[in-house]
């Protein structure tokens, strides 16, 4: 299978401090991958570096092109979108008006295109209709965060990259989130989970890597991360005699 992202030896430092240290990954087209591991790991400075935000050492290739000197913004109108930790909405805007900042990079391509991936939006996430027209910064935790993937699916991404989708929200709402992320897999998009919540993360991907320290120390299928007994007792709080399920 093709790959939408391919990583070798990726490294960034913050001074003589290397947090990511010669990560390599691959994410396959159409595949969602989780990179899983504990807090301080290097999780939100790999995307990071994979956006552009950072300078990082090592090769990024996307759809099968590097990405070295690409910019930022220029990455997202290839097609790569970044759910940030934080969200990082624009509280003082209504729901639209942040869906439509994130179709930004398509501005190019008639209102009529955008308008239509805005209904697409609200017909996935029935609940950002109902508050079009309220301030983001009055949502709940879990409308935040769907305005945040709405957002970024109005850029329409092949590559999009999830930084702790899960972050302080209620657990009905964390498997809500889940299942639309699984749901996104049937259009098409490739994605690049990173996520702290391992249970979650590896029931809906189908690759997955731990990084600890800033390196990568075990890879494999979903299935047999799950499988893993280091992965089992030190991500999933269960025996060694328990899988995921």
């Amino acid at each position: 299978m093709s790959a939408a992202l391919e990583v070798r030896d990726l490294s960034v430092a913050y001074g003589k401090i290397e947090a990511l240290q010669r990560a390599s990954m691959r994410v396959a087209e159409g595949a969602i991958v989780s990179v899983i591991g504990p807090n301080g790991a290097g999780k939100t400075t790999l995307l990071g570096a994979l956006m552009g935000l950072l300078p990082s050492r090592g090769s990024i290739r996307y759809a099968g092109e590097p990405l070295e000197g690409v910019e930022t913004e220029a990455r997202v109108a290839r097609g790569m979108s970044l759910v940030a930790e934080r969200r990082e909405l624009f509280a003082g805007m209504t729901v639209e008006d942040n869906l439509l900042l994130g179709a930004f990079p398509r501005r190019g391509r008639g209102a009529p295109a955008i308008a239509a991936d805005a209904r697409a939006v609200y017909a996935r996430f029935p609940r950002l209709k109902e508050r079009a027209r309220q301030l983001a910064g009055t949502l709940s935790g879990g409308e935040r965060q769907m305005l945040a993937l709405g957002r970024a699916l109005m850029a329409r991404p092949r590559l999009l990259l999830l930084d702790e989708p899960s972050l302080g929200l209620a657990p009905r709402i964390v498997r809500e989130t889940f299942r639309i992320i699984a749901d996104l897999k049937k259009t098409g998009v490739s994605m690049l989970l990173v996520e702290q919540n391992a249970r979650a993360a590896l029931q809906v991907a189908d690759y997955g890597y731990v990084l600890e320290t800033g390196a990568i120390v075990l890879e494999g299928t979903a299935a047999e991360l799950a499988g893993n007994p280091r992965v089992i007792e030190t991500y999933l709080g269960l025996s060694a005699g328990e899988r995921v399920r």
